[in-house]
């Protein structure tokens, strides 16, 4: 058995890179695999080891480690420069085990394929510890620090920060503690992952709000990835990133100035926002347009009138008392908001595809640099699409977010959009749908052999799994 150690910067970035760089009969088979992340531009030392292999990825702010197993490698005496450089294919390789904030997250209890209290698919898990929003030089990471910056010139000093806070969290946290009804849509199944009857892949950051406050903390920003079941387009993706901002007033806050505590609460959140509004889009007009949220109360909506259209940016409101009793915080107000950082960066740096955020490929990475703000996005290319229809027979227990699972679990990014674009119904009251897929790389040409194989396994794949009739 051969093995490898290496040191590598960037750890997101390696296996991709690495695997097309061996001679095909030496091809990885990985049967344990172990990591966190962390980094950006990846660099890679190969040395032999007799025992393991394990890679060691060492960042601005913390150390990676990876241990796996090779079995029947023989790994180059270096890898040319080109290997970093040039664009590669997909490869679907999937850790056994991250680590997030600390703690080690192991695949085996988070994908549980015959358990039926189970949904999350290798897809997802693969995406836990990948921390977009921690990489200074990555646009989120770009939008995080300059908001936070905003908060820290404002507020001096005032706002705890965090964005290492694992992403497992229990119904009662992502749930109960922010007042969701208990038949609330967002509790389905269908739209969110559920790794137990009991626990889940945080829905939004919300769902550390409870015990930020039991913790003492009064006023925070939390940022972190999120996980939701959702259509496939270009602005939608099962993993994407929030922040959630909370400041807590006493009663001497508004007592002082002698107006009631839902009053000062409304006049400091929206002159906050409003204000980070404008540090982000410019001098642009705002409005406040009321709206519902199951934990604020009222709560509104921030839109900005940019480029001739009103945008939504944020949503926001007054904390519902409850919440505060419920944690220690009785007699006080506060305020919540909260942004995906997703939305705001395509707009800001005119990224068209929301999966660009994921792509390692260094004609994307290397446009952005740690503290510029909306650098335009230059796109390096636009490969062509290749369209495929498939038609089926549905039955009750058919939903559309079922089938975007199965199809970005065999197609991963390769999948640009799905589409629904007929449907009928026949006299025996039987309904079909046809759905068109969209198949598009971001960084190559696709193959027709490659595709009709991906076709072939979504067919497969949608009869065994959603029981439904293809014709």
């Amino acid at each position: 058995m051969a093995m490898a150690t290496f040191l590598l910067h960037s750890l997101p970035s390696f296996a991709p890179h690495i695997i097309p760089s061996l001679p095909a009969a030496s091809r990885l088979s990985v049967s344990c695999f172990r990591f966190s992340i962390l980094g950006n531009d990846l660099f890679v030392y190969p040395k032999s080891s007799a025992a393991s292999g394990v890679f060691f990825g060492i960042a601005s702010t913390r150390l990676a480690r990876v241990c796996f197993s090779v079995r029947g490698l023989s790994l180059p005496s270096s890898l040319p420069k080109s290997v970093l450089e040039r664009p590669r294919k997909e490869h679907a390789i999937v850790a056994s085990a991250v680590e997030v904030g600390g703690m080690t997250i192991n695949r085996d209890e988070v994908v549980k394929e015959n358990d039926p209290t189970n949904n999350v698919p290798d897809s997802v898990f693969a995406k836990i510890g990948l921390q977009l929003h921690r990489r200074d030089d990555h646009p989120l990471g770009i939008l995080k620090n300059e908001i936070y910056k905003y908060f820290d010139e404002r507020f001096s000093g005032l706002f705890d920060k965090f964005d290492d806070l694992g992403p497992i969290v229990s119904v009662k946290e992502n749930f109960d503690d922010v007042l969701v009804p208990p038949d609330h849509v967002s509790r389905s199944y269908n739209d969110t992952y559920y790794i137990n009857s009991e626990t889940v892949l945080r829905c939004h950051t919300s769902a550390h709000q409870a015990q930020m406050l039991r913790d003492g903390y009064t006023h925070f920003l939390v940022t972190g990835d999120v996980y939701r079941r959702d259509s496939i387009d270009s602005t939608h993706y099962p993993v994407f990133h929030q922040m959630e901002g909370f400041r807590v007033f006493k009663p001497k806050h508004w007592q002082t100035i002698g107006v009631d505590g839902t009053t000062h609460t409304v006049n400091d959140l929206k002159a906050t926002l409003e204000g980070l509004a404008h540090r982000l889009f410019g001098n642009v007009e705002t409005r406040w347009v009321e709206t519902y949220f199951p934990f604020t109360m009222p709560s509104f909506e921030l839109e900005i009138l940019f480029r001739g259209k009103w945008m939504e940016v944020l949503g926001c409101g007054v904390t519902e008392e409850a919440v505060l009793q419920n944690n220690g915080q009785a007699g006080a107000t506060a305020w919540a908001f909260g942004l995906g950082l997703e939305r705001l960066a395509m707009v800001l740096f005119e990224i068209p595809d929301i999966r660009l955020f994921w792509s390692n490929d260094r004609r994307f990475t290397s446009q952005f640099q740690a503290g510029q703000l909306g650098v335009k996005f230059k796109p390096f290319s636009k490969f062509p699409p290749c369209y495929k229809d498939i038609s089926f027979w549905v039955n009750e227990s058919f939903t559309e977010n079922n089938l975007c699972e199965i199809v970005r679990g065999v197609a991963g990014d390769l999948v640009e959009e799905l589409t629904l674009i007929d449907t009928f119904t026949n006299k025996k009251a039987m309904t079909s749908n046809c759905f068109r897929i969209t198949y598009r790389s971001m960084e190559r040409s696709l193959t027709d052999e490659e595709i009709n194989q991906l076709q072939a396994k979504v067919r497969e794949e949608l009869q065994s799994k959603l029981n439904v009739t293809l014709r």
